[in-house]
């Protein structure tokens, strides 16, 4: 019992003194497989069809935020995923039975969390409102209770909190704005839950990026013909020059902030494209 003790003391003073670690939450929009196909549990990116050289590759924005740190990610945002989902599958605490105090955990979800929970149940959807609503619903055959949007998060971001991680909870990236031809900014109610959720929390357990408003914000001063761009097969999920703009939005929303992350970014606020918020 003894020498277990000290192999844990000795694995918890090991992560220490290498700093601390950035954990991402998310779905595919963040994910390395940023295609939102299956699971992308295969840590590769996806290639499609077209483009220039016949080929696409998509990628989750979170496979750049490595550039911008001067500390390690590491990027658990898996395609498809819901908060809902990503709490039933044990993905938070998978994330939860690794950090150590000092380290980072982002939060980004709502692509996925939609939708209704009748007449069938996609194991995803949250039950609607923002509070401590419940729902009961059935789901692969059993009886599942369903919490909300917010519910999920502030669980999440107790479970680091307690082991002394600082939580981010960042709202989610738009679908293409220029779609239509004419720039539309209006975000879904995701975007002010997450907001809502970090308030709640208070600052001293979460603080909250407005990812949605600050890549909404660059992508309007691009223009449509380079926006269109990075998003070469469906309105969500971007191309690798989209990621890389999603992120250096993140981090824009980060430094401007003044999260404690922002200690950790390598770029002055004035060299990040974009203007704060």
């Amino acid at each position: 019992m003894a020498l277990r003790n000290l192999v844990a003391l000795s694995a918890l003073l090991e992560a220490a003194l290498a700093g601390p670690t950035v954990y991402l939450a998310g779905d595919s929009t963040m994910a390395k497989g940023g295609d939102g196909a299956g699971t992308n549990t295969d840590g590769r990116e996806h290639l499609y069809l077209g483009g220039e050289l016949g080929l696409t590759i998509l990628i989750g924005w979170g496979q750049y935020l490595a550039y911008s740190l001067d500390i390690p990610v590491v990027n658990n945002a898996i395609a498809g995923r819901s908060a809902r989902s990503f709490w039933e599958e044990g993905r938070f605490q998978s994330i939860a039975n690794n950090v150590v105090s000092g380290d980072f955990v982002v939060i980004e979800f709502g692509h996925n969390d939609g939708g209704s929970l009748t007449p069938t149940d996609n194991g995803r959807s949250d039950c609607p409102g923002e509070g401590a609503q419940t729902c009961t619903s059935t789901y692969n055959g059993a009886t599942d209770t369903v919490y909300t949007f917010n519910h999920y998060l502030e669980e999440a971001s107790q479970l680091y909190s307690a082991k002394g991680a600082h939580v981010i909870i960042s709202s989610q990236t738009p679908d293409n704005p220029w779609e239509t031809g004419t720039f539309n900014g209006a975000a879904s109610r995701f975007v002010q839950y997450a907001n809502d959720t970090a308030a709640t929390l208070g600052a001293s357990v979460a603080s909250y990026v407005n990812h949605f408003g600050y890549v909404s914000a660059r992508f309007q001063s691009l223009g449509a013909t380079v926006v269109d761009g990075y998003y070469p097969v469906d309105h969500t999920h971007t191309s690798t020059a989209g990621a890389n703009t999603v992120s250096q939005a993140f981090v824009k929303g980060v430094v401007c902030g003044g999260s404690y992350l922002s200690a950790h970014v390598k770029n002055a606020t004035s060299m990040i494209p974009g203007s704060c918020l």
